[in-house]
């Protein structure tokens, strides 16, 4: 008996196993909303390990990974960067929380807090609760009951998401392309959760995250004598066959 439940913890998957692998490459869209205000985070974690090394998390953060994807340009603000770590948060391990830890975000039913190095003071964090209603006065939250909310979009380019209000941090990235709106609103719905003004940019810096592909080029340099003549040789072109892959 001892061996057989031995065996099945060892038969067990462990949570690091499938995608996103280590090496591979995820980008997402997001943003925050705050009743009638959007905004992102920028740069490396503040507390980032020096280049090459890897943090607590599993995540060489030099590297971009689980992190804001910056590009060297501005405009790359409001990307989500995956890049599992190998013995890192690869996997089902690949989730919501670890981005949120690493900024030192705070997220739960109660409220959103952003750190002060993220903050709009630089000095002290922003804290957003939901029942200090001194903090949502002139806003549309003003007056009303204000709920947070996880929008997630799948796939960016659709139009079906889903809302959760509750376990945000286990939330998983399972796909390149995803979208997330992290968001303080209304309950009666006053005010549209929208997809992340950086989704219109998603297809560019998903398309950079990946590995380019190798061109592999013919060297058509002569090596010996090429004047004799040279018969003509009929050829017909090959039939070309259309990608009829069906999208659901």
């Amino acid at each position: 008996m001892l061996g057989l439940i031995t065996y099945a913890k060892l038969s067990v998957p462990d949570e690091a196993v499938g995608p996103p692998e280590a090496g591979v490459t995820w980008v997402s869209a997001y943003e925050f909303r705050v009743c009638d205000s959007t905004f992102t985070i920028e740069g490396q974690p503040a507390d980032a390990p020096p280049e090459g090394e890897t943090g607590a998390s599993g995540l060489d953060m030099s590297a971009g990974d689980i992190s804001v994807l910056r590009g060297g340009a501005s405009s790359a603000a409001g990307f989500i960067n995956v890049h599992p770590q190998v013995g890192g948060n690869s996997g089902k391990k690949a989730t919501l929380g670890v981005w949120l830890n690493t900024y030192g975000i705070g997220l739960s039913k109660d409220g959103l807090t952003i750190p002060a190095d993220q903050s709009d003071s630089g000095t002290e964090p922003d804290v957003y609760d939901v029942d200090d209603a001194g903090i949502f006065e002139g806003t549309s939250c003003e007056g009303k009951t204000p709920t947070v909310v996880l929008r997630v979009w799948e796939d960016a380019s659709a139009n079906s998401f889903q809302d959760k209000i509750t376990d945000f941090g286990s939330q998983r990235f399972t796909a390149s392309g995803m979208a997330w709106v992290i968001a303080i609103v209304p309950d009666d719905d006053s005010v549209e959760i929208t997809k992340p003004a950086s989704t219109s940019q998603l297809d560019e810096f998903t398309a950079t995250a990946e590995p380019e592909d190798t061109v592999v080029t013919e060297d058509t340099t002569p090596t010996e004598d090429t004047t004799a003549d040279t018969a003509p040789v009929d050829s017909a072109p090959a039939d070309t066959v259309g990608d009829t892959t069906t999208t659901g």
